[in-house]
Protein backbone atom coordinates (compact mmCIF):
# COMPACT_ATOMS: atom_id res chain seq x y z
CA UNK A 1 0.00 0.00 0.00
CA UNK A 2 1.01 3.60 -0.49
CA UNK A 3 -0.24 7.07 0.38
CA UNK A 4 -0.38 9.89 -2.19
CA UNK A 5 -0.57 13.61 -1.45
CA UNK A 6 -0.82 16.56 -3.86
CA UNK A 7 0.17 19.91 -2.34
CA UNK A 8 -0.85 22.93 -4.45
CA UNK A 9 0.32 21.27 -7.66
CA UNK A 10 0.22 23.32 -10.87
CA UNK A 11 1.18 22.44 -14.43
CA UNK A 12 1.59 24.98 -17.23
CA UNK A 13 2.29 24.24 -20.88
CA UNK A 14 3.89 26.83 -23.21
CA UNK A 15 1.81 27.91 -26.22
CA UNK A 16 3.04 29.18 -29.57
CA UNK A 17 2.51 32.89 -30.00
CA UNK A 18 2.96 35.30 -32.91
CA UNK A 19 4.42 37.79 -30.44
CA UNK A 20 8.05 36.83 -29.82
CA UNK A 21 8.23 39.02 -26.71
CA UNK A 22 5.15 37.58 -25.01
CA UNK A 23 5.18 34.10 -23.54
CA UNK A 24 1.75 32.48 -23.41
CA UNK A 25 0.95 29.50 -21.23
CA UNK A 26 -1.89 27.06 -20.85
CA UNK A 27 -2.69 26.62 -17.16
CA UNK A 28 -3.77 22.98 -17.32
CA UNK A 29 -3.65 22.29 -13.57
CA UNK A 30 -3.81 25.03 -10.95
CA UNK A 31 -2.89 24.53 -7.28
CA UNK A 32 -4.62 21.17 -6.90
CA UNK A 33 -4.45 19.60 -3.43
CA UNK A 34 -5.81 16.25 -2.27
CA UNK A 35 -4.84 13.19 -0.25
CA UNK A 36 -5.22 9.56 -1.29
CA UNK A 37 -5.00 7.29 1.72
CA UNK A 38 -3.44 3.82 1.69
CA UNK A 39 -5.80 1.21 0.33
CA UNK A 40 -8.38 3.82 -0.74
CA UNK A 41 -9.69 4.80 -4.15
CA UNK A 42 -9.99 8.47 -5.12
CA UNK A 43 -12.08 9.35 -8.17
CA UNK A 44 -11.25 12.42 -10.26
CA UNK A 45 -14.53 13.52 -11.85
CA UNK A 46 -15.06 16.15 -14.52
CA UNK A 47 -15.79 16.80 -18.18
CA UNK A 48 -13.31 16.28 -21.00
CA UNK A 49 -10.38 18.72 -20.95
CA UNK A 50 -10.73 19.65 -17.27
CA UNK A 51 -7.24 18.39 -16.33
CA UNK A 52 -7.96 14.89 -14.96
CA UNK A 53 -5.50 13.06 -17.21
CA UNK A 54 -2.83 15.74 -16.70
CA UNK A 55 -3.09 15.12 -12.95
CA UNK A 56 -2.67 11.39 -13.60
CA UNK A 57 0.35 11.98 -15.82
CA UNK A 58 1.90 14.17 -13.10
CA UNK A 59 1.50 11.33 -10.60
CA UNK A 60 2.97 8.89 -13.14
CA UNK A 61 5.94 11.27 -13.50
CA UNK A 62 5.28 11.61 -17.22
CA UNK A 63 5.10 15.39 -16.61
CA UNK A 64 6.95 17.41 -14.00
CA UNK A 65 4.85 19.92 -12.02
CA UNK A 66 5.45 23.62 -12.64
CA UNK A 67 5.01 24.20 -8.90
CA UNK A 68 3.87 22.35 -5.80
CA UNK A 69 4.74 18.93 -4.43
CA UNK A 70 3.58 15.38 -5.12
CA UNK A 71 4.36 13.11 -2.18
CA UNK A 72 4.25 9.31 -2.29
CA UNK A 73 4.73 7.72 1.13
CA UNK A 74 5.92 11.12 2.35
CA UNK A 75 8.66 11.48 -0.28
CA UNK A 76 8.58 14.11 -3.03
CA UNK A 77 8.67 12.24 -6.36
CA UNK A 78 10.68 15.15 -7.84
CA UNK A 79 13.59 13.75 -5.83
CA UNK A 80 13.55 10.62 -8.00
CA UNK A 81 16.19 11.66 -10.51
CA UNK A 82 18.09 9.46 -12.91
CA UNK A 83 17.15 6.25 -14.65
CA UNK A 84 17.56 3.97 -11.62
CA UNK A 85 15.35 6.08 -9.35
CA UNK A 86 12.69 6.46 -12.06
CA UNK A 87 12.78 2.71 -12.70
CA UNK A 88 12.13 1.96 -9.03
CA UNK A 89 9.22 4.42 -9.02
CA UNK A 90 7.73 2.69 -12.08
CA UNK A 91 7.61 -0.52 -10.05
CA UNK A 92 5.56 1.26 -7.40
CA UNK A 93 3.00 2.83 -9.74
CA UNK A 94 1.36 1.54 -12.92
CA UNK A 95 -1.33 2.84 -15.26
CA UNK A 96 -4.39 1.28 -16.88
CA UNK A 97 -5.09 3.17 -20.09
CA UNK A 98 -8.42 4.28 -21.50
CA UNK A 99 -8.20 2.55 -24.87
CA UNK A 100 -7.46 -1.20 -24.69
CA UNK A 101 -7.29 -1.32 -28.49
CA UNK A 102 -4.41 1.19 -28.71
CA UNK A 103 -2.46 0.26 -25.57
CA UNK A 104 -1.37 -3.22 -26.69
CA UNK A 105 1.18 -3.84 -29.46
CA UNK A 106 -0.63 -5.88 -32.15
CA UNK A 107 2.64 -7.44 -33.33
CA UNK A 108 3.21 -9.42 -30.12
CA UNK A 109 1.36 -12.30 -28.50
CA UNK A 110 -0.26 -11.93 -25.10
CA UNK A 111 2.44 -14.14 -23.61
CA UNK A 112 5.17 -11.88 -25.01
CA UNK A 113 3.46 -8.69 -23.84
CA UNK A 114 3.14 -9.92 -20.26
CA UNK A 115 6.52 -11.64 -20.04
CA UNK A 116 8.26 -8.50 -21.30
CA UNK A 117 6.60 -6.43 -18.55
CA UNK A 118 7.84 -8.98 -16.01
CA UNK A 119 11.41 -9.38 -17.25
CA UNK A 120 12.00 -5.63 -17.75
CA UNK A 121 11.86 -5.26 -13.97
CA UNK A 122 13.30 -8.71 -13.14
CA UNK A 123 16.13 -9.21 -15.61
CA UNK A 124 17.57 -12.20 -13.74
CA UNK A 125 14.28 -14.10 -13.64
CA UNK A 126 14.50 -17.48 -15.46
CA UNK A 127 12.23 -17.88 -18.51
CA UNK A 128 10.32 -20.76 -16.89
CA UNK A 129 9.53 -18.63 -13.83
CA UNK A 130 8.42 -15.72 -16.03
CA UNK A 131 6.08 -18.07 -17.90
CA UNK A 132 4.59 -19.23 -14.59
CA UNK A 133 4.03 -15.59 -13.62
CA UNK A 134 2.25 -14.95 -16.96
CA UNK A 135 -0.09 -17.88 -16.24
CA UNK A 136 -0.70 -16.55 -12.74
CA UNK A 137 -1.55 -13.06 -14.03
CA UNK A 138 -4.02 -14.39 -16.61
CA UNK A 139 -5.80 -16.35 -13.91
CA UNK A 140 -5.79 -13.31 -11.65
CA UNK A 141 -7.70 -11.22 -14.21
CA UNK A 142 -10.15 -14.00 -15.06
CA UNK A 143 -8.75 -15.15 -18.42
CA UNK A 144 -8.93 -18.92 -18.07
CA UNK A 145 -7.67 -21.33 -19.12
CA UNK A 146 -4.47 -19.26 -19.59
CA UNK A 147 -3.15 -21.48 -22.41
CA UNK A 148 -6.05 -20.30 -24.58
CA UNK A 149 -4.73 -16.72 -24.44
CA UNK A 150 -0.92 -16.90 -24.22
CA UNK A 151 -0.35 -17.50 -27.93
CA UNK A 152 -3.06 -15.12 -29.19
CA UNK A 153 -2.52 -11.61 -30.54
CA UNK A 154 -4.54 -8.62 -29.23
CA UNK A 155 -6.61 -8.46 -32.44
CA UNK A 156 -8.01 -11.89 -31.63
CA UNK A 157 -9.52 -10.70 -28.33
CA UNK A 158 -12.63 -8.71 -27.45
CA UNK A 159 -12.43 -5.23 -25.91
CA UNK A 160 -13.11 -6.54 -22.42
CA UNK A 161 -10.47 -9.26 -22.77
CA UNK A 162 -7.91 -6.71 -23.99
CA UNK A 163 -8.59 -4.47 -20.99
CA UNK A 164 -8.04 -7.48 -18.71
CA UNK A 165 -4.65 -7.96 -20.40
CA UNK A 166 -3.85 -4.28 -19.80
CA UNK A 167 -4.75 -4.77 -16.12
CA UNK A 168 -2.61 -7.93 -15.94
CA UNK A 169 0.34 -6.04 -17.44
CA UNK A 170 -0.08 -3.27 -14.85
CA UNK A 171 -0.01 -5.86 -12.05
CA UNK A 172 3.03 -7.69 -13.46
CA UNK A 173 5.50 -5.76 -11.25
CA UNK A 174 3.39 -5.90 -8.07
CA UNK A 175 2.70 -2.13 -7.85
CA UNK A 176 1.18 -0.51 -4.78
CA UNK A 177 -0.57 2.31 -6.74
CA UNK A 178 -2.79 1.93 -9.81
CA UNK A 179 -3.89 4.86 -11.97
CA UNK A 180 -7.00 3.89 -13.96
CA UNK A 181 -7.69 6.48 -16.68
CA UNK A 182 -11.33 5.97 -17.70
CA UNK A 183 -10.77 2.20 -18.05
CA UNK A 184 -14.39 1.43 -19.03
CA UNK A 185 -15.25 4.31 -21.39
CA UNK A 186 -14.37 2.31 -24.54
CA UNK A 187 -16.37 -0.75 -23.46
CA UNK A 188 -20.02 -1.79 -23.48
CA UNK A 189 -21.85 -1.04 -20.23
CA UNK A 190 -22.10 -4.67 -19.07
CA UNK A 191 -18.42 -5.32 -19.87
CA UNK A 192 -17.48 -2.07 -18.13
CA UNK A 193 -19.23 -3.23 -14.95
CA UNK A 194 -17.28 -6.51 -15.11
CA UNK A 195 -14.02 -4.54 -15.36
CA UNK A 196 -14.97 -2.31 -12.41
CA UNK A 197 -15.83 -5.38 -10.32
CA UNK A 198 -12.48 -6.91 -11.29
CA UNK A 199 -10.64 -3.74 -10.20
CA UNK A 200 -12.48 -3.68 -6.87
CA UNK A 201 -11.65 -7.35 -6.30
CA UNK A 202 -7.98 -6.85 -7.18
CA UNK A 203 -7.78 -3.75 -4.99
CA UNK A 204 -8.99 -5.82 -2.03
CA UNK A 205 -6.77 -8.84 -2.73
CA UNK A 206 -3.62 -6.92 -3.66
CA UNK A 207 -4.02 -4.06 -1.15
CA UNK A 208 -3.86 -1.43 -3.90
CA UNK A 209 -4.20 2.33 -3.66
CA UNK A 210 -6.09 3.58 -6.74
CA UNK A 211 -6.64 6.84 -8.60
CA UNK A 212 -9.76 6.35 -10.74
CA UNK A 213 -10.46 8.89 -13.50
CA UNK A 214 -13.95 9.24 -14.94
CA UNK A 215 -16.56 11.73 -16.17
CA UNK A 216 -19.32 9.48 -14.85
CA UNK A 217 -20.68 10.01 -11.31
CA UNK A 218 -22.29 6.57 -10.93
CA UNK A 219 -18.96 4.88 -11.79
CA UNK A 220 -17.11 7.16 -9.38
CA UNK A 221 -19.57 6.41 -6.59
CA UNK A 222 -19.34 2.67 -7.25
CA UNK A 223 -15.54 2.61 -7.26
CA UNK A 224 -14.27 5.34 -4.96
CA UNK A 225 -14.08 6.15 -1.26
CA UNK A 226 -13.52 9.85 -2.00
CA UNK A 227 -14.12 12.14 -4.99
CA UNK A 228 -12.42 15.26 -6.30
CA UNK A 229 -14.46 17.28 -8.79
CA UNK A 230 -12.15 18.95 -11.32
CA UNK A 231 -12.99 21.96 -13.48
CA UNK A 232 -10.59 24.14 -15.45
CA UNK A 233 -7.60 22.52 -13.77
CA UNK A 234 -9.00 23.31 -10.30
CA UNK A 235 -10.31 20.97 -7.64
CA UNK A 236 -13.62 22.76 -6.98
CA UNK A 237 -15.04 20.20 -4.54
CA UNK A 238 -13.63 17.27 -2.57
CA UNK A 239 -15.21 14.84 -0.12
CA UNK A 240 -16.43 11.33 0.62
CA UNK A 241 -18.24 9.85 -2.38
CA UNK A 242 -21.68 9.28 -0.86
CA UNK A 243 -21.74 12.60 0.96
CA UNK A 244 -20.64 14.56 -2.10
CA UNK A 245 -23.30 13.02 -4.34
CA UNK A 246 -26.10 13.21 -1.78
CA UNK A 247 -25.28 16.84 -0.93
CA UNK A 248 -23.44 18.52 -3.83
CA UNK A 249 -22.20 21.96 -2.82
CA UNK A 250 -20.39 23.54 -5.77
CA UNK A 251 -22.60 24.75 -8.67
CA UNK A 252 -20.44 22.78 -11.13
CA UNK A 253 -20.97 19.56 -9.15
CA UNK A 254 -24.72 20.14 -9.30
CA UNK A 255 -24.54 20.71 -13.05
CA UNK A 256 -22.63 17.45 -13.52
CA UNK A 257 -25.20 15.58 -11.46
CA UNK A 258 -28.01 17.19 -13.47
CA UNK A 259 -26.45 15.72 -16.61
CA UNK A 260 -26.48 12.21 -15.09
CA UNK A 261 -29.67 10.19 -15.72
CA UNK A 262 -29.87 8.65 -12.25
CA UNK A 263 -32.78 8.46 -9.75
CA UNK A 264 -30.73 9.95 -6.90
CA UNK A 265 -30.82 13.37 -8.62
CA UNK A 266 -34.61 13.79 -8.50
CA UNK A 267 -34.60 16.26 -5.58
CA UNK A 268 -31.69 18.32 -6.88
CA UNK A 269 -32.47 21.70 -8.46
CA UNK A 270 -32.18 21.88 -12.22
CA UNK A 271 -29.89 24.78 -13.13
CA UNK A 272 -28.46 25.65 -16.51
CA UNK A 273 -25.16 27.15 -17.56
CA UNK A 274 -23.77 28.81 -20.64
CA UNK A 275 -21.49 26.83 -22.93
CA UNK A 276 -18.53 29.19 -22.46
CA UNK A 277 -15.58 27.24 -21.06
CA UNK A 278 -12.88 28.03 -18.54
CA UNK A 279 -10.18 30.58 -19.37
CA UNK A 280 -6.99 28.51 -19.12
CA UNK A 281 -4.68 30.97 -20.90
CA UNK A 282 -4.96 34.49 -19.45
CA UNK A 283 -4.06 33.50 -15.90
CA UNK A 284 -6.53 36.13 -14.64
CA UNK A 285 -7.44 35.64 -10.95
CA UNK A 286 -11.07 34.54 -11.03
CA UNK A 287 -13.30 31.58 -10.35
CA UNK A 288 -12.70 29.23 -13.28
CA UNK A 289 -16.43 28.46 -13.43
CA UNK A 290 -17.62 32.09 -13.38
CA UNK A 291 -18.35 32.30 -17.12
CA UNK A 292 -20.79 29.40 -16.88
CA UNK A 293 -22.16 29.73 -13.37
CA UNK A 294 -25.76 31.05 -13.02
CA UNK A 295 -24.94 32.07 -9.43
CA UNK A 296 -21.79 34.12 -10.22
CA UNK A 297 -21.29 37.41 -8.39
CA UNK A 298 -19.15 40.34 -9.67
CA UNK A 299 -16.22 39.36 -7.44
CA UNK A 300 -16.18 35.85 -8.97
CA UNK A 301 -14.87 37.44 -12.20
CA UNK A 302 -12.05 39.35 -10.46
CA UNK A 303 -10.85 37.20 -7.57
CA UNK A 304 -10.30 33.50 -7.11
CA UNK A 305 -12.30 32.00 -4.22
CA UNK A 306 -10.26 30.28 -1.52
CA UNK A 307 -10.88 26.70 -0.44
CA UNK A 308 -13.40 26.48 2.40
CA UNK A 309 -12.90 23.40 4.61
CA UNK A 310 -15.67 21.66 6.55
CA UNK A 311 -14.26 18.46 8.04
CA UNK A 312 -13.80 16.05 5.13
CA UNK A 313 -15.35 18.45 2.61
CA UNK A 314 -13.47 21.15 0.70
CA UNK A 315 -15.28 23.60 -1.60
CA UNK A 316 -13.99 26.46 -3.76
CA UNK A 317 -17.01 28.76 -3.88
CA UNK A 318 -17.90 32.09 -2.25
CA UNK A 319 -21.32 30.71 -1.29
CA UNK A 320 -19.64 29.11 1.72
CA UNK A 321 -17.35 31.89 2.97
CA UNK A 322 -19.32 32.83 6.09
CA UNK A 323 -20.28 29.33 7.22
CA UNK A 324 -18.87 27.79 10.38
CA UNK A 325 -20.33 24.40 9.54
CA UNK A 326 -21.47 23.03 6.20
CA UNK A 327 -25.15 23.53 5.39
CA UNK A 328 -26.90 22.87 2.07
CA UNK A 329 -27.47 26.15 0.24
CA UNK A 330 -28.09 24.95 -3.32
CA UNK A 331 -31.89 24.83 -3.09
CA UNK A 332 -34.65 26.27 -5.21
CA UNK A 333 -35.03 29.40 -3.03
CA UNK A 334 -31.35 30.29 -3.36
CA UNK A 335 -31.53 30.04 -7.15
CA UNK A 336 -34.69 32.11 -7.29
CA UNK A 337 -33.10 34.82 -5.14
CA UNK A 338 -29.86 34.95 -7.12
CA UNK A 339 -31.19 34.55 -10.68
Amino acid sequence: MAKVEFRKVSKNFPLKSSNLFKKTQLHAVKEVSFSLEEGHTLALVGESGCGKTTIARLLMKLHNPSSGQILVDGEDIASYKGRTADWKYRQKIQMIFQDPFASLNPAYTIGSILSRAITLHNKSMPAAQAKERVTELLKLVGLTPPEDFISKHPAMLSGGQRQRIVIARALAVNPSIIVADEPTSMLDVSIGIDIMNLLLDLKEKQGLTMLFITHNFPSARYMADEMAVIYGGNCVEYGKSDELIENPCHPYTVLLLNSTPEPFRENHPAIHASEEGADLVSGKPQCMFCNRCPLAEPRCFNTEPPEYIFGDRRIKCYLYENMKELKPVLDVNIYARRS
